[in-house]
């Protein structure tokens, strides 16, 4: 036992604060493996957790940090063993369960997969929950039976985290991608990880028609709001929209007008609780599928003392793809 590095969020009257600082290991929480952290990531939801803009975090004293790559130091967990390269996302790690932003974490065995072969532990974290999130879309566009010869698809929040994995996974397996963004300087960008078209966000931000002219047959949305209630007024008939975020806002002012006049199919997605078959085949998935190039063109890397200035950063879109924080 000992104290380790890490970032902690305490509950004060102004709300919460943050501070890196030294951490007893004895006060970790229950758990049947003992990992030392290499490798975590920045998402949207360690944004909120990082700032307090939303109540993410549900216990104080907080380590946030909901992902993390590393290796098993102590287990009673029967499929672990000390050495093990192990990857956690989701699970509440970092919510409700001390997290990924420190030097050590404890947590069920259940919660975690093994590193997958052909990744290494800061590749996965380039992944994260984003890029495993965008793989379990992709998995239910396939499941839905939509395919590229349905015409095209479009990847809402393309320049973020799930947004950037996403237009990379669609184009390898064969889409038409359109990549919908905000952000005019990211066209070379956006085009090198595979999209064919870009499309300006304002098309889509502002409410809408309950029906548009039919422009995609598939789409992968991070947004939500009236983004979501646009990309379904205008998917092709029988199309399939897999829902995974919420940068715009958690409402969808909608109609049934896709859905029984279309047949439109809403796919939510659940990357937090995922049963543990699913998750070993998205990352199987993402290991063979996924273009590592592309991945390590949409990925920066920061030290785990850097991560308390990255909140507002996510929060207010000026993070580009994926970010790796390097931790040991």
């Amino acid at each position: 036992m000992g104290a380790f590095k890490a970032w902690v969020v305490e509950k004060n009257e102004g709300g919460q604060s943050l501070a890196f600082r030294d951490f007893d290991e004895a006060d970790l929480m229950e758990g049947d493996v003992t990992v030392r952290v290499s490798h975590s990531t920045l998402n949207y939801k360690d944004g909120l957790a990082l700032t307090g803009k939303s109540p993410v975090v549900r216990r104080f004293p907080m380590i946030p940090g909901i992902d993390f790559a590393g290796t098993v130091e102590t287990s009673d967990h029967p499929d672990y063993k000390p050495g093990d390269a192990v990857v956690l996302t989701g699970w509440g790690v970092g919510e409700t369960h001390l997290g990924a932003y420190a030097e050590k974490a404890r947590v069920k065995g259940d919660w975690l997969v093994p590193l997958p072969q052909g990744l290494s532990p800061e590749q996965a974290m380039a992944v994260g929950t984003a890029g495993y999130t965008a793989m379990l879309a992709l998995m239910a566009l396939d499941a839905h039976g939509v395919t590229p010869a349905d015409g095209p698809a479009l990847v809402t929040g393309a320049s973020g985290g799930v947004g950037s994995v996403a237009v990379a996974l669609l184009a390898r397996a064969g889409w038409h991608v359109i990549a919908s963004t905000g952000r005019a300087g990211e066209t070379d960008y956006l085009k090198g990880l595979g999209a064919a078209d870009i499309l300006d966000r304002a098309e889509l931000e502002k409410p809408g028609r309950p029906l548009g002219k039919e422009r995609w047959a598939a789409a992968i949305d991070a947004v939500g709001s009236a983004t979501l209630a646009n990309v379904l007024a205008m998917t092709k008939a029988d199309g399939a929209v897999a829902a995974c975020g919420l940068a715009q806002g958690m409402d969808l002012p909608t109609s049934v007008a896709p859905f029984i006049l279309r047949g439109v199919s809403l796919l939510g997605i659940n990357s937090v609780t995922t049963p543990l078959p699913k998750r070993r085949e998205a990352w199987g998935r993402i290991a063979r599928e996924l273009d590592l190039d592309k991945l390590a063109a949409m990925t920066r890397k920061v030290t785990l003392q850097e991560v308390g200035q990255l909140g507002d950063e996510i929060l207010s879109g000026q993070v580009r793809g994926r970010t790796v924080v390097t931790v040991g």
